[in-house]
């Protein structure tokens, strides 16, 4: 039975008057007690308080309740007590009901936790310990770590139902608004677990203010807010408000700030929220002031700059995690990251947050972002805006943070070092650098193991970067490198997959390694000894080579000077390490004596250690004297009256430079030594293979004992050789075929003598030493035009090896050798065993025209050239860069006196134009293999070994800042030969009043000059493409390679900013344009011009200027000095790159495309075959493919940059407009092919064709379907031109198969795929449109090129199954619009029936 509410609340009073510190434990016994009068069930007791919401209370009145309420107040006066019932109660069922319970223990709320579950008593309960809160909030943390407003506060936690939220949220508020600090954290971080939804948005705005005026409070707010539901207006507001407040907030709180922005934002708001975020957010770091605090602080403060700078990772490492959380599970924000750092186009504007960030979206498991930081990280870095300087600092100040991502920086710097772009090589290498340098052991190791493994890939660029990036840690990092020697020296295993200069370096380093001053890795020398000494004694070239390389390098590092620790002396090599090294020369140099080829690779990889390195003075003079003296025994000779012995040619002493040539008293024994080499083919000590290569080891030391000066030696520049008569190259022909080959050899030595001679003396100052260099130069172009002719009369000759550190020293197959070139019934350029049926890219027009060459041309020019040396540049020795300061040599005079010391005559010597040829191409080529670095330089998958390094061996050996610094400071010499060739040609041209071939002109002196103009704006060209400049560190050297430019046409460069350079550089190069010979080199001007524009902040700026001097190029007749039009390859090649520029910066390329097509095409068709265009003279049959492809190229790239089309798109009509000029063009174009129907022609429209259709479906289609209502005329008009070229497309497919031709026939599957694409597409646009019942499709008949239909498919339907093939059907679409439109298009329509 119930008993009355009101004893019940007297019960509940008396209960709770009873609770004393003793009873606490067991309070929930009292509770018990209501068990008889709550429930007449014996079989479940009550212990919970809402039980008597539904019992009880049912039937209570507010006059009972006030009574309970004021009963409970005066209670909680006492503190204890009041915490007591604060606090959560335990107690044991079966000390209560011992009958019915096991022993088990449970947990029970507090009871004002009970009393709240009553919804009668829950308003004033919650008004009663709100009331009672405030009496505390200044006590702080009482005994035990209890905070009594903390736990009031829990008690409003996850109640399961609030009777009257709105004013639970007000007063809560109102709480907030008085409270210290810490109860408003306590409170604000309740809030979500507390308040019903209803209530979120009202309290989210309160918060919102509550933000903006106290930043104390940034953390709890936004931990709230994160939990709260709120309004996507609400939201926003709220997000913009936090970041508003984002850059001046503590580093501590940044983490809360950054993943409540980040996990707030919708997809919508992505890329804009991270734009925003991204300008405000520094993560600042305390470590580099506190590091140079660090140096004078006092212990104790350096150790509060460390906690410092341990709590600064802390917080930056929570940070990351924040943007890690929201990359990986929203693919918005990656995107939006990814786009945000991409679309910043200022290197200053990159912050370390992006390098950050990069790696999080690359450690993600997400494949598509993986990629795109790959991607994006690859353009930032070849573009120059993310650079070393921003990833030293990220690596600097962030080490701890970076720690965490090392997987993912080791796999980026793997994917950099790999990639074909050399832009981004260096970066890669930077990485693991860096990596290595500030990360743990384990991290080393790893970073030495992937170096390791890309040495052993054996691609190489990537080997290369390896190596060097290992040689550089073991230089910084010696005592650490020396614990990972075992896993560099396994390299050994894979030197196979080596060249020569990479097995080079890679001795050095382990030589470095194990015979370093402090031997680290002295526990490889065994190893190394081992190896070397094996590899010297293989009887293969391939494994003599590596040894006596590895020799070498060994050499150098047990040798090495050694300076003292504190004196400016240096410490004398040991006896023992002295007696090692000598005993090691002794070894190489024994066992490379019974090979030539072996002892020429010794003596240049002595003389290369001689010249890179600083060795002992006793090894440097003993190395020394036994050089000159061996030199002077082997290949010095005096000479006599009359030269005997067995010799295949008279001897004679020839280019003697002497004053008195009765002085001369010695001459290099040149012919008899090439004779006992092909006489002896036993084993033998001297060989003239030799000579070169010793004299560079004997100039070299002599170089290293006396300071640059060749006093000793300077004798050998001036003094004969030992030859024959020249004269018989002139009946070359008569003598046989081993005479032939010994007289081109006995050549080639003799030009590699000179050569060497050149490397060694042109650093000389005196004028009689520059006068004999430059006679030397003389003696090589004159040597080489004899060469020329020796060649031609002697195929199959494979020369003398030159340069010893190849791939194959024992000999080169004949494949290597270019074939001789023959004139043969007036055919230049005829491949022999092609068919001109194979090639694609030469119309039959030019087939013709070369063979209608004049016969006395062909014959001229292969008596002047013979073969092009060219194909034998691996053949010649090296020479060093320092030659190329002849360039600055102008007239030399010098007076030669009698025996009485009178003037006896005066000598003059200048650089004339084949002098000039040959040290600009040898320099053109050295900048392309040093600067010019693409893709292109990659060997090909599965190609043999490129012979492109060969001969570079000594320029490898410099860095490409070197090579570029070189090139400024030959810059001024560069611009006055340019100079000379512009007034050269503006003088031929003012005497024979503006034409090119008159009675006065020297073709042969024409054609040097044009040489010479042409090579001089090349070498300028690649010197200004390096990639280089672009990188901050070298923006010096650039501005005065501009200022060299820029001070020819204005002094005062100095003063200028690089825009101004660049402006006025451009202008200076501009006024050379009225003096082009011929398109080559007027193409190259117009490069050149491009590469300067580029150098500048504002490259459209030149577009117009680019475009219009290619245009005046473009509309210029080209004649050679003979008074013929250019043509041939050479002249569609450039013509071709000529007119690509010219579309490239033109402003509208569609309307230069129809001008080109209409104007220059149609007065193409008006003239006869040899004929050329009027408004454009280059344009003629031979080079009409030349233009088609490139227009139909240039055409297809211009759609492809025309924006898609989108939904209220307010540039709708200027991209129809657009769209419609380019399908015209297109029609324009593919019309041609009616007029043009030769096969080059054809393929090109077939290939170009596919391409633009696929451009009109996914970029053209998607405007038409927004535009078509607002433009129906318009978008008719584009379709229905659009369907004439589709048509002519489809008939050009009939015509390849009918053919049979496959290298058209290969592009029809695809073409024809687009072309039932594009039906479909414009079905679709009309069902979109509602207009589908306009739409209507026919079979289109096969026709022929001229539109004419093919006959032998009138029979089509009693043909057999076989014949099946050769019928082609293409479905084929009528694009009318509106259905009333229908009966303007019967001429459409009839096509189609």
């Amino acid at each position: 039975m119930y008993v009355t509410i009101y004893n019940v609340c007297n019960y509940i009073q008396c209960i709770i008057s009873s609770l004393t510190t003793d009873t606490l434990t067991n309070i929930d016994r009292y509770f018990v007690l209501l068990w008889p009068i709550s429930r007449a069930d014996y079989l479940r007791p009550i212990f919970h308080f809402r039980e008597i919401n539904y019992s009880v209370f049912a039937v209570c009145k507010s006059q009972v309740i006030q009574e309970f309420i004021a009963g409970l107040e005066t209670h909680m006066e006492d503190p204890e007590r009041f915490r007591n019932c604060l606090l959560p109660c335990g107690f044991n069922i079966l000390t209560c009901f011992p009958v019915c319970c096991s022993s088990v223990s449970t947990f029970q709320e507090s009871l004002f936790r009970m009393l709240l579950g009553i919804e009668m008593l829950q308003t004033l309960v919650i008004n009663t310990l709100l009331e009672k809160l405030p009496e505390f909030m200044l006590d702080g943390t009482g005994d035990g770590g209890l905070s009594i407003p903390r736990i009031i506060i829990n008690q409003l936690k996850w109640l399961d139902r609030i009777v009257d939220s709105k004013e639970l949220a007000a007063k809560l508020m109102e709480l907030v608004s008085v409270a210290p600090v810490d109860v408003q954290r306590d409170i604000i971080t309740s809030l979500p677990e507390i308040l019903e939804d209803s209530q979120h948005n009202d309290v989210a705005g309160e918060l919102n203010s509550l933000l903006q005026e106290n930043t104390q409070l940034t953390v709890p707010i936004l931990d709230a807010l994160s939990s709260l539901s709120l309004s996507a207006s609400l939201l926003t507001e709220v997000r913009g408000a936090v970041m508003s407040t984002l850059a001046a907030v503590k580093l501590e709180d940044l983490p809360v700030m950054v993943k409540f922005i980040f996990h707030s934002v919708s997809a919508s708001d992505a890329y804009e929220v991270r734009s925003r975020v991204h300008s405000v957010l520094h993560l600042k770091s305390v470590c580099s002031s506190s590091s140079a605090a660090g140096l004078t602080e006092p212990h104790e403060e350096q150790r509060g700059s460390s906690v410092r700078r341990r709590c600064s990772q802390d917080s930056v490492a929570l940070v990351l995690d924040a943007i890690k959380s929201a990359v990986r599970f929203q693919k918005t924000i990656s995107e939006a990251w990814l786009k945000a750092i991409e679309s910043v186009d200022e290197a200053d504007d990159h912050k370390v947050i992006d390098l950050l960030v990069l790696f999080i979206l690359h450690s993600t498991n997400a494949n598509q972002s993986r990629r795109g930081a790959e991607r994006v990280l690859k353009l930032k870095v070849r573009t120059g805006l993310i650079q070393e300087a921003l990833l030293q600092k990220t690596f600097r100040d962030y080490s701890q943070v970076m720690r965490g991502y090392f997987s993912s920086i080791l796999a980026l710097a793997q994917c950099l070092l790999r990639s074909p772009d050399p832009c981004v090589v260096p970066f890669g290498g930077h990485m693991y650098r860096h990596s290595f340098t500030v990360f743990d052991s384990y991290c080393q190791q790893e970073v030495v193991g992937s170096l390791v493994t890309h040495v052993c890939s054996g691609v190489g660029g990537e080997v290369d970067m390896a190596l060097e990036l290992l040689c550089g840690l073991v230089t910084e990092k010696p005592s650490e490198m020396a614990v990972y020697a075992v896993f560099v020296k396994g390299i050994l295993d894979y030197m196979d997959n080596l060249t020569p200069q990479q097995i080079r370096r890679l001795f050095h380093l382990l030589s470095r390694l194990a015979f370093g001053r402090q031997q680290q890795g002295s526990h490889i020398q065994d190893d190394m000894h081992i190896v070397i000494r094996k590899q010297l004694s293989s009887t293969v070239p391939k494994y003599k080579r590596i040894g006596i390389i590895g020799a070498v390098m060994v050499i150098g590092s047990m040798g090495a000077c050694r300076p003292k620790a504190k004196e400016t002396q240096t410490e004398s090599l040991p006896s023992e390490t002295f007696r090692q090294v000598t005993g090691l020369l002794e070894l190489v140099k024994s066992s490379s004596e019974s090979s030539p080829e072996a002892a020429a690779l010794y003596y240049d990889e002595l003389a290369n250690l001689i010249l890179s390195s600083t060795l002992d003075p006793p090894v440097q003079e003993q190395i020394a004297q036994s050089v000159l003296s061996d030199f002077q025994n082997d290949f010095v000779v005096d000479v006599g009256p009359e030269i005997t012995g067995s010799l295949p040619f008279p001897a004679r002493v020839m280019y003697n430079l002497e004053e008195d040539e009765s002085q001369a008293c010695i001459a290099i024994n040149l012919l008899p030594l090439l004779a006992t080499d092909i006489q002896s083919k036993a084993e033998q000590r001297v060989s003239a293979l030799c000579l070169s290569p010793f004299f560079r080891l004997l100039r070299l030391c002599e170089e290293k004992q006396h300071q640059g000066d060749l006093e000793e030696i300077d004798g050998l520049l001036g003094c004969p050789l030992i030859l024959t008569d020249m004269d018989v190259v002139e009946k070359i022909e008569s003598l046989s075929k081993t005479e032939r080959e010994f007289l081109c050899s006995l050549l080639f030595h003799a030009i590699n003598w000179f050569r060497e001679v050149i490397n060694a003396f042109c650093k000389q100052t005196e004028i009689e030493m520059k006068i004999k260099v430059l006679t030397r130069l003389q003696n090589i172009t004159y040597l080489h035009t004899l060469l020329e002719k020796a060649l031609a009369a002697t195929p199959g000759f494979v020369p003398p090896i030159a340069n010893f550190d190849g791939e194959s020293v024992e000999g080169v197959s004949l494949s290597t050798i270019a074939p001789v070139n023959k004139a043969k019934k007036g055919r230049k350029r005829k491949a022999p065993g092609k068919n001109s049926s194979e090639s694609i890219s030469q119309l039959e027009e030019v087939t013709e025209a070369d063979e209608t060459q004049q016969p006395e041309k062909e014959k001229e020019k292969d008596v002047r050239q013979g073969v092009s040396l060219g194909s034998y540049r691996q053949f010649f020795r090296e020479l060093d860069v320092e030659v190329l300061s002849v360039l600055q040599c102008g007239l030399l005079s010098r007076t030669l006196l009698d025996s009485e010391l009178q003037t006896k005559v005066r000598e003059e010597v200048v650089l004339g134009p084949a002098e000039l040829v040959f040290l600009l191409e040898d320099m053109l080529r050295k900048l392309e293999f040093s600067l010019t670095a693409g893709p292109a330089k990659r060997a090909p998958f599965l190609k043999g070994r490129s012979d492109k390094s060969v001969g570079f061996s000594h320029l490898q050996q410099r860095s490409s800042k070197d090579i570029a610094s070189c090139c400024v400071q030959l810059l001024p010499a560069l611009c006055s030969h340019l100079e000379n060739s512009h007034n050269y040609f503006q003088t031929l041209l003012s005497e024979n009043n503006g034409v090119v071939d008159g009675p006065a002109t020297d073709a042969q002196e024409h054609q040097l000059m044009s040489s010479v103009y042409q090579l001089l704006l090349q070498v300028l060209n690649a010197s200004f493409s390096w990639s280089g400049f672009r990188q901050p560190a070298q923006r010096s050297l650039l501005k005065k390679a501009l200022g060299v430019l820029a001070g020819r046409l204005k002094e005062g460069g100095a003063e200028l900013t690089q825009e101004q350079l660049v402006k006025h550089s451009f202008e200076y190069l501009l006024n050379l344009r009225s003096t082009m010979p011929n398109l080559s080199t007027a193409l190259c001007l117009s490069q050149l011009l491009c590469t300067v524009s580029e150098r500048g902040g504002n490259p459209a700026a030149y577009r117009q200027q680019i475009a219009s001097l290619a245009k005046h190029f473009l509309s210029q007749n080209w004649v050679t000095a003979n008074g013929e039009k250019e043509r041939g390859n050479k002249f569609n090649e450039a013509l071709h790159t000529l007119l690509s520029v010219y579309l490239e910066h033109v402003d509208d390329v569609l309307k230069a495309v129809e001008e080109i097509a209409e104007e220059g095409i149609s007065e193409l068709l008006k003239v006869s075959k040899d004929e050329s265009s009027a408004s454009w003279p280059t344009l003629s049959r031979q080079t009409v493919l030349v233009f088609y492809k490139v227009m139909m190229a240039e055409l297809e790239k211009a759609v492809r940059k025309i924006p898609a089309g989108k939904i209220n798109d307010s540039s709708e009509s200027e991209k129809l407009l657009t769209w419609n000029l380019a399908v015209r063009d297109f029609h324009i174009l593919v019309n041609l092919v009616k007029v043009f129907d030769s096969r080059p022609v054809l393929n090109v429209c077939l290939k170009y064709g596919r391409l633009f259709l696929e451009s009109f479906l996914k970029l053209g289609m998607p405007l038409l379907d927004f535009s078509f209502k607002r433009h129906k005329e318009d978008v008719q008009s584009l379709l229905k031109t659009c369907q004439l070229s589709t048509r002519q497309l489809h008939y050009m497919c009939g015509h390849s198969k009918i053919h049979q031709d496959t290298s058209l026939t290969n592009h029809v599957p695809a073409l024809k795929k687009s072309l039932e694409l594009f039906v479909y597409r414009v079905k679709a646009m009309l069902l979109l449109n509602n207009c589908q019942e306009a739409f209507w499709m026919g079979n289109l008949k096969n026709r022929n090129l001229q539109g004419e239909e093919i006959l032998s498919q009138r029979s089509q339907g009693s043909e057999d199954d076989d014949d099946d093939e050769e019928e082609e059907e293409e479905e084929q679409e009528e694009h009318s619009l509106p259905q009333e439109q229908l009966e303007d298009e019967d001429d459409i329509t009839d096509d189609s029936e």
